[in-house]
């Protein structure tokens, strides 16, 4: 499950897999059962004032577990996997340094390797950027693709053809570094020593539970909040004004849509995350799946961490 510790350092824990699965409340479990604290690695969970649409655990049902990677973020400023790599390893470093386990929550996948995995994150230039999006509106996503296939064979292979962010994305790399694209891609390496658990969910009871969850958003003031935000400036921000529920809420408020239907494209974009994030997570060898409507959930996943320390020299 993980490789023998070279150091005492207590073993990192990750629980992963689609939204609404109930990863807040596992992670939240392991953690006060083994002696943990939490890094979040939900993308959108790293805003301050974004709780609702984000499904963010509330400071007061969190039993006193210090979480770390939430509201690090205003709504203007953009998410960067480089800038989260650095601080959630900062964060693992130190509660491993306090004797604790650090306990990686989110359904992210970019963030949760970045947080655990060895992932060279190569440089970016928002000129170079720039230049690039603008030969893309001119010439079209068919002739970038085509290019990167040149330079970057292997990268274009893993690179969906229609997708001209990724695919201007690897092609900036090229230009950049002078190496290609491929070399700086994931490969599924532990950092140090970590257990993962994931959570999975039969699809017509997962599809239910989002829908039932975006509902409870719009009944829980989805919009207040998006309205206090939007004062902070949440239609500036590149990041956070797109996450879902937040860019449909907007639409609502702009009288663009109505509220069922901004619940509606809500839902239908959450379903579609989740078979993304489920694409993403299932051919990852290193996971232990869970099904997250089994009753003997929690002592389930505290037995295989605790199998996992015991094969780590038993440090805990």
């Amino acid at each position: 499950m993980t490789a023998r510790p070279e150091t005492g350092r207590p073993l990192v824990v990750a629980v992963v897999g689609p939204t609404a699965t109930g990863k807040s409340d596992l992670g939240l479990h392991l953690a006060e059962e083994l002696g943990g604290e939490v890094v979040n690695a939900d993308a959108s969970q790293l805003y301050r004032g974004m709780d609702i649409g984000t499904a963010k655990l509330p400071v007061a049902e969190r039993r006193g577990i210090p979480h770390h990677q939430l509201d690090v973020l205003e709504v203007t400023q953009e998410a960067s996997v480089a800038a989260y790599q650095q601080a959630a390893r900062a964060d693992i470093a130190a509660i491993q340094q306090r004797g604790a386990h650090p306990v990686v929550v989110g359904g992210s996948g970019l963030y949760v390797r970045a947080a655990l995995d060895v992932l060279d994150i190569p440089p970016t230039d928002p000129a170079v950027r720039a230049r690039l999006e603008g030969e893309a509106d001119v010439v079209g996503a068919e002739a970038m693709y085509e290019r990167l296939r040149d330079v970057d064979p292997v990268a274009a292979q893993a690179i969906e053809r229609r997708n001209v962010r990724r695919v201007v994305r690897a092609l900036e790399v090229v230009e950049l570094t002078g190496r290609p694209f491929s070399a700086t891609m994931p490969r599924r390496e532990h950092l140090q020593p970590t257990v993962t658990l994931g959570l999975r969910l039969d699809r017509g009871v997962l599809d239910e539970r989002i829908a039932r969850r975006v509902a409870r958003m719009w009944e829980d003031g989805l919009l207040d909040e998006v309205r206090d935000l939007e004062r902070r400036g949440l239609r500036e921000g590149r990041t956070a004004s797109r996450a879902l529920g937040y860019a449909q809420a907007l639409a609502e408020l702009d009288g663009t849509l109505s509220r069922d239907e901004a619940q509606e494209q809500t839902t239908a974009m959450t379903r579609r995350f989740a078979r993304r994030q489920e694409s993403w997570f299932t051919p990852d060898p290193r996971i232990s799946w869970l099904d997250a409507t089994d009753p003997e959930l929690v002592p389930r996943a505290v037995a295989l961490v605790r199998a996992a320390i015991g094969d780590n020299g038993g440090h805990g």
